[in-house]
């Protein structure tokens, strides 16, 4: 069974609130054909964060139609499997999912409910995709640990696989002992789940949400071009694009061989040709002292490149000008939408209380999108006011939250 497994695309995204990202996405949607046309694949698997808002603009969603009819064209015998990820409505990306099973890609957005095991034993088959190659079970976006629900679609594999084809599980979540480098949460924040929660019978589970790729347990060798497994392999593809400038590692396709269940499992890294790359200014590690300084070397810099982001290391004694950002934006302009700045500036050494001076804090559209409850906010920039008691702030939102659950009773 051979399978062509990305993740993340993160479709629509407005980065840094300021730059449509489009042209970076057919960029990579082009290598992708083309990986396509000349692998052959028995499936392409994008396991989730399809977009990168819940409510994609028409704009979007057609690009989304485009690229993923051209890919059914271009290898119509291959197999499609979308499953929605956490920046996904899981209702909204299943809704056509009749029309695009005509196009042999199947779309799985709505988990299994939890009351799903109470059910007749024929849910399961939603969420199970059989090839005359092996099988695939399409997992979306959970909110919390499922266990037995997952054995439970894989028991069913295993009760009709009885010739020994592979075994392939998509899933979109955090697991224990991964790498989260060019994530903005900490691994001691970050809710992760055991590898042993997604049960047992997969030879490879095709994971997304982490944009770094990577093989569970094989950290040394994750980014060998070449490597083969004894399964279950447990693996991130890497998102599509770099989402930050913190995402300082190659981003690829993995393209995964299964010889047969319980076999071998062999992974080679497509590598991505991005559009556009991602530059920190000093380019040696050193870091500016003054505005006119950076931007000096801004100019220098851009006119012995092509295209990118750009963003910069200043020490914690530099007096930026309130108009900082604008000067960047100025010396950029003669180059339209080929360098981009990102105005979130990295701060080295110390201030007088020897403090590690703090990161100007700038949220993506989408981030705050994600924050259904108010007190992530507040958390999030709690530091910025220098008094604020969190458990008076909690304490009004649930005041004001009662009261809004007394007057929709009256309604």
């Amino acid at each position: 069974m051979k399978i062509i497994h990305t993740a993340d695309l993160h479709l629509g995204q407005i980065i840094y609130q300021n730059y449509d990202r489009s042209d970076e996405h057919h960029w990579f949607f082009r290598q992708l054909e083309q990986w396509c046309r000349e692998e052959q694949p028995d499936a392409l698997l994008v396991s989730g964060d399809v977009f990168d808002i819940q409510q994609p603009s028409a704009t979007v969603k057609k690009a989304f139609t485009d690229y993923f009819v051209r890919l059914h064209q271009t290898c119509p015998q291959m197999a499609i499997v979308i499953t929605a990820g956490n920046h996904d409505s899981a209702s909204r990306i299943q809704a056509e999912q009749a029309i695009w099973q005509l196009a042999n890609v199947h779309i799985i957005g709505v988990p299994p409910a939890y009351n799903c095991l109470e059910s007749p034993d024929v849910w399961q088959h939603q969420y199970i995709i059989r090839l005359k190659s092996g099988y695939i079970v399409a997992l979306p976006y959970m909110t919390n640990e499922r266990r037995q629900v997952i054995q439970s679609i894989l028991d069913k594999v295993s009760d009709d696989n009885t010739i020994g084809l592979p075994v392939v599980m998509m899933a979109h979540q955090a697991v224990t002992g991964v790498d989260v480098s060019g994530h903005d949460f900490e691994i001691g924040k970050l809710k992760t789940q055991d590898a042993g929660s997604f049960g047992r019978g997969f030879d490879y589970l095709a994971l997304g949400h982490i944009h770094k790729p990577q093989t569970l347990g094989h950290q040394d060798d994750c980014m060998s071009a070449s490597v083969e497994y004894r399964s279950p392999v447990v693996r991130y593809s890497g998102s599509a694009l770099h989402v930050s400038c913190d995402e300082n590692y190659p981003h690829t396709v993995s393209l995964v061989e299964i010889e047969c269940h319980n076999g071998k499992v062999g992974i080679r890294q497509l590598r991505i040709d991005e559009l556009r790359h991602f530059y920190t200014l000093p380019s040696d590690g050193t870091s500016f002292n003054s505005a006119d300084e950076a931007v000096e070397s801004l100019k220098q810099f851009v006119n012995e490149g092509e295209r990118g982001y750009i963003r910069f290391r200043f020490d914690h004694t530099a007096n930026l000008p309130s108009n900082f950002s604008q000067m960047v934006y100025d010396a950029l302009q003669p180059y339209g939408d080929e360098w981009r700045y990102n105005p979130k500036i990295l701060w080295t050494g110390t201030d007088e209380a020897g403090q590690q001076e703090k990161e100007e804090l700038v949220f993506e559209v989408a981030e705050l999108q994600q924050m259904t409850d108010p007190m992530q906010f507040v958390e999030r920039t709690w530091d910025q006011y220098p008094g604020l008691d969190l458990d008076d702030v909690r304490l009004a939102f649930d005041e004001v939250k009662a009261e809004m659950q007394k007057t929709m009773k009256l309604k």
